[in-house]
């Protein structure tokens, strides 16, 4: 039962949630049945086939329609005495600044790409709003709880990139490469035609054929989700969202569902983490770019520096008070012309040359994010290890799969701090293992969040926080032959366990 300060938490909080899909509609669910009053839902996409089999809130006829706006209508139909509003538009519009974000006492997301958790995450901290993180694929799944200043930003450890393929292959990110047809995968003739004309393609030259349902996957860059593990995570992010409502941060927990037993737990609740002092989103730790002035354009920096490994959507560079480049609405025709100019031009030949020394103030408006990089002038760089043509520092790269040497794929999940091959593999046997109050690990030097909060500093290597992995920081003791579950109340003793 909840207590009497949790309802009255519960009944007074205004509740953003950004993504109505197969969490969402579980997240929805659930707030409203928890007591919830005013809910908040933001979502630009509409209602596909192949969502019908787990996010339950929609039906056929819903097919085409805004999955916030269906969603709102389904929950209201058992709970018609709370408010739900739908905003059917990408998060990152313009309408979804600062000033919105601070309206609500928690965001809760249930998002399926890394550029919009990576928004979000930047809102919150500029907001000071409380967010609460989450993902699953297959029977993995994760919530994490981020609070500025307490806990580690979204942004502190390195996520999975997206992979890019050729425009010729079936969708821009398929999980395999099954040859050069483009089709739509809601239409059932032409998946069947398309399997079999890509198997018969597949036996001429031994490669493996693949089923319908693999097919359809491959063609929707779909991430076969269960609804079992959506449901769970589901409750798990309301839970951690009132200990937030109620200020509880000595029970925050990020937790993490697994797919076999550890410890004869499927649920593995973790302290949070504190922040990355190496962080460049919450810590403001200044970047470096080593760049050949004279030949890497303005266009360069700003698509391979800015947008994509910055995740900066609306972005304003300057050098002092020089604004070389700035995108906005408000912008007058003769200095967009002018900002257009300068994106083809080499760094050094711009009206405020960069040099080697210079440091540039990178902004985003929205996010009202921004970041300084010390720009380094470097003539030559290795093609293939180096392809952007310029190097940047103090922003940590993707993990990468050792066995193919690529960025590991991101799905819905984003849980670096228990790997499935860490979990997966009955063969390892290594010891979550105790350590006493107030024993430093040798690497990563973790805290706990109240040991944080109480102010207790501590000394951190710039270099091992920014190298840090959360791949590394949970090896699980697995044990496949003993399938006998525990539900345990105990949850104190089980999150002091911590690896060495």
């Amino acid at each position: 039962m909840a207590s009497q300060e949790q309802l009255l938490a519960i009944k007074g909080a205004k509740v953003l949630m950004v993504g109505a899909g197969g969490i969402g509609c579980e997240l929805l669910k659930t707030l409203a049945l928890s007591g919830f009053q005013d809910i908040h839902i933001i979502d630009m996409d509409t209602i596909e086939v192949s969502n019908l089999n787990r996010q339950f809130l929609f039906r056929q006829s819903h097919v085409g329609q805004s999955k916030a706006k269906v969603a709102r209508d389904a929950v209201l139909r058992f709970r018609s005495n709370i408010s739900i509003t739908p905003y059917h538009v990408n998060v990152k519009d313009s309408r979804f600044n600062v000033e919105f974000f601070k309206e609500f006492d928690v965001v809760l997301n249930g998002l399926d790409n890394l550029d919009a958790r990576r928004h979000v995450n930047r809102l919150c901290l500029a907001a000071d709003v409380p967010l609460v993180e989450s993902g699953t694929t297959g029977f993995l799944g994760q919530v994490t709880v981020h609070l500025k200043g307490k806990t580690e930003c979204y942004e502190c450890q390195p996520k999975p990139a997206p992979k890019t393929y050729p425009v010729c292959t079936i969708t821009s990110t398929p999980s395999k490469e099954i040859g050069n047809l483009t089709f739509d995968k809601d239409d059932q003739l032409a998946v069947e035609f398309v399997t079999a004309a890509a198997n018969i393609r597949a036996s001429s030259f031994g490669i493996p054929s693949h089923s319908l349902f693999e097919a359809k996957g491959i063609a929707g860059n779909i991430v076969h989700a269960v609804a079992t593990t959506n449901a769970v995570i589901a409750g798990l992010i309301v839970i951690e969202a009132i200990k937030v409502l109620i200020k509880d941060s000595n029970n925050y927990r990020m937790t993490y569902c697994l797919e076999h037993p550890s410890k004869k737990l499927l649920l593995m609740p973790v302290e949070p983490y504190e922040p990355n002092k190496s962080c460049y989103v919450c810590s403001e730790t200044p970047l470096s770019l080593e760049v050949n002035i004279h030949s890497s354009k303005l266009r360069d920096f700003v698509e391979k520096i800015v947008k994509a490994k910055l995740g900066m959507n609306f972005p304003l560079i300057m050098q002092g008070a020089s604004i070389l480049y700035e995108v906005g609405e408000d912008l007058e025709e003769d200095m967009v012309a002018i900002y257009a100019a300068n994106l083809e031009k080499a760094l050094s030949e711009l009206p405020s040359p960069v040099t080697s020394g210079t440091v540039l103030t990178v902004e985003d408006l929205q996010q009202e994010f921004s970041c300084s990089i010390n720009i380094k002038h470097r003539e030559e760089f290795d093609e293939e290890k180096e392809p952007d043509g310029m190097l940047l520092s103090g922003w940590v790269e993707a993990p990468v799969d050792k066995d193919n040497n690529k960025p590991i794929r991101n799905s819905e999940s984003t849980s670096n701090a228990l790997p499935a091959e860490e979990i997966l593999d009955g063969e390892k046997d290594v010891e979550i293992q105790e350590i006493p109050e107030g024993t430093e690990t040798v690497t990563g030097k973790k805290r706990k969040l109240s040991e944080v909060s109480e102010g207790t500093s501590t000394n951190h290597s710039g270099l091992s926080d920014e190298n840090r992995s959360h791949n590394q920081l949970e090896k699980l003791d697995v044990d496949d032959e003993d399938d006998e579950l525990i539900i345990s109340d105990d949850w104190e003793s089980l999150t002091k366990k911590k690896r060495l």
